[in-house]
């Protein structure tokens, strides 16, 4: 019998749910599908569902839900999983200028994987990326499914400022900067969508869950877009994964 999954009181108003060991794109989508399906519970008193890489924290009222309930009421829940059918995660492009100004690092990548340029464009805009979680920015998406093909260690020194927008990689992982900062992962492009705002309603332009697709556009597309963004006419290019364009 499986040990998850696995329940944690943080305190007396969080409750972490495992539901795996291990980085995996299986035990993902079991977190992000338990999320959900709190969400849809409604259950009073649960105040916020946090999704991480292989757990998910449930922050509650204690006085309106007490622990024992909650345990119950989402150990039911997860039973259920497997027995729905699976909703097909969303897919959102992210146009992308890759090197120049832009990505410059982008050479360092390719002389580190013995590869061209182009390849390290190609690699990396042919595949879907599954945003595990969000954190250390606000916006910021932690991806999983780079090839190790064009994996690259971060800058020894970080850089003490990186545009917002910015398309970076740092050992096995890539992600986007959704707001200036510093940081030490490698520039390989820019993408002139806002991926946090916090005057829009919601406030991120990606969610956990849902999958990005890195898409190469040109100066002319780029600055189009971005004109875009500035007047707040711009909607990302989003479908349900699987579906064609």
């Amino acid at each position: 019998m499986s040990q998850y999954p696995r329940f944690l009181p943080l305190g007396d108003r969080a409750l972490c749910v495992e539901l795996g060991d291990s980085i995996s794109e299986a035990t993902n989508r079991r977190v992000h599908s338990l999320s959900r399906e709190i969400g849809r519970l409604g259950a009073r008193g649960v105040l916020d569902v946090v999704p991480t890489y292989r757990s998910l924290v449930v922050y509650y009222d204690p006085l309106s839900i007490s622990h024992a309930d909650l345990v119950s009421r989402i150990g039911e829940l997860d039973g259920t999983l497997e027995e729905g059918e699976a909703v097909a995660p969303r897919l959102v492009e992210i146009p992308t200028l890759y090197g120049g100004e832009y990505g410059p690092d982008i050479g360092d990548v390719a002389g580190h994987n013995g590869i061209s340029e182009a390849d390290v464009i190609e690699i990396h805009s042919g595949t879907d990326y599954p945003v595990y979680m969000m954190g250390f920015l606000p916006g910021f998406p932690y991806l999983g499914g780079m090839s190790e093909r064009i994996a690259t260690p971060r800058l020894k020194t970080p850089r003490s400022t990186i545009p917002a927008g910015s398309v970076a990689i740092a050992d096995r992982q890539t992600g986007i900067y959704p707001v200036e900062s510093p940081g030490g992962w490698r520039l390989i492009g820019r993408t002139p969508i806002s991926l946090f705002d916090p005057t829009r309603e919601p406030p991120v332009a990606i969610e956990p869950g849902d999958y990005l697709r890195f898409v190469q556009v040109d100066q002319s597309e780029y600055g189009a877009i971005q004109s875009s963004v500035r007047a707040g006419t711009y909607t990302p290019v989003t479908r349900q994964r699987g579906e064609p364009k």
